[in-house]
């Protein structure tokens, strides 16, 4: 026991008094190292000190990013959203084009006056899906197999995807499409012509006056033919000119067309502004005397028919873009949807984020 007065069993150190302890305030920190030990000022295993800190070695705040970095992921995006819109429309385009609607240009007179050179129509592609082809339809086809029987379809998935893509902005031609109107439907019986220079259909005449070319006579060219099952009696309205169904009776099919190769029924002119006008069913195919029980016994689902002997060809960038149009119509609805989904996502992580910390 020392002298210090201490009692046993209180745990008093064995040793005097020693020089005083230097208070803390006098103690330096190394610069760059922290004070082990010393909590709250920057030890080792200390919250606040070492290289993962927020400040660096001379303790100066990191400068704010510069109007130009700021500028620079806002502009990334823009330019990503910009994209996802631009292939968004192109598909939509793509899928109107194919399966609703499709415009046309109208390069030859086998129309006339129905539809004259240089005219515009829209063809509807659904119209079949919904009902059967009638008489009077004006309709567009594919006379590969028939018309064109020489004219081999493509069965390359790239060539037909390149050939929709032209399709869309109306640079792309194919000579084996036509335009026509149907006249007889599987298993009619179409004549030409009676004591009167009529067509009949079934043993019906038609009067054509109202849609034929001024001056035409509905043939100058005999036929007798039954439309076999499948197929149509398609022809011209300006029947001095037209390169019909007439002129390929030594053809595959005799002249008709099949049911299949019909791409849609042209049901308005929307070029040039002074030829628009609906393509409307002639008043002389809604004699109910045509569906005698030869002709109801065809199940006719779909319909074809263009121009002459002419191909038509699709109707240019103006009209043709019609699809893309629609794509980008349809496309900004959507990107605009995704783009506050994201952000609406982006928020609620940071907000998540921030809770934890």
């Amino acid at each position: 026991m020392s002298g210090s007065g201490s009692r046993e069993g209180f745990g008093s150190p064995p040793w005097d008094p020693a020089d005083p302890v230097s208070e803390l305030e006098d103690t330096r920190a190394i610069p760059g190292r922290g004070n082990a030990g010393q909590p709250g000022q920057g030890g080792q295993g200390e919250p606040g000190s070492g290289p993962d800190s927020g400040d660096d070695a001379g303790g100066a705040e990191q400068p704010p990013p510069t109007r130009r970095a700021r500028k620079r992921p806002r502009r990334r995006s823009a330019l990503v959203e910009l994209l996802v819109l631009g292939v968004i429309a192109v598909v939509l385009a793509l899928i109107i084009k194919t399966y609703a609607i499709q415009a046309f240009f109208i390069p030859s007179a086998s129309m006339e006056n129905t539809l004259d050179i240089g005219d515009r129509v829209l063809i509807n592609k659904l119209v079949y899906d919904f009902r059967g082809i009638h008489r009077g339809d004006i309709i567009v086809f594919d006379g590969r197999g028939s018309w064109d029987p020489n004219t081999p379809s493509s069965s390359n998935i790239f060539s037909r995807f390149g050939s929709d893509l032209e399709g869309i902005v109306g640079i792309s031609h194919d000579s084996s499409i036509y335009i026509k109107r149907v006249i007889g439907l599987p298993g009619d019986r179409v004549v030409c012509c009676n004591a009167n220079g009529q067509i009949t259909v079934n043993g019906v005449p038609l009067s054509e006056q109202s849609y034929l070319y001024p001056g035409n006579q509905p043939s100058a060219q005999p036929f007798k033919v039954t439309v076999p099952p499948g197929r149509l009696w398609v022809m011209g309205d300006h029947r001095a000119v037209s390169y019909d169904s007439r002129g390929h009776i030594g053809d595959p099919g005799g002249g008709t067309i099949p049911e299949s190769a019909v791409l849609g029924r042209a049901f308005v002119i929307i070029w040039p502004p002074s030829r628009w006008g609906v393509l409307n069913i002639p008043a002389t195919f809604e004699q109910p005397q045509l569906n005698s029980p030869a002709a109801s016994s065809s199940n006719a689902a779909l319909a074809a028919a263009m121009d002459n002997g002419t191909a038509l060809r699709p109707a240019g960038p103006v009209a043709s873009a019609l699809p893309l149009a629609l794509g980008f119509t349809g496309a900004v609805p959507l990107t605009w949807l995704q783009h506050r989904t994201r952000r609406r996502f982006s928020a609620r992580r940071k907000r998540r984020q921030g809770a934890r910390r």
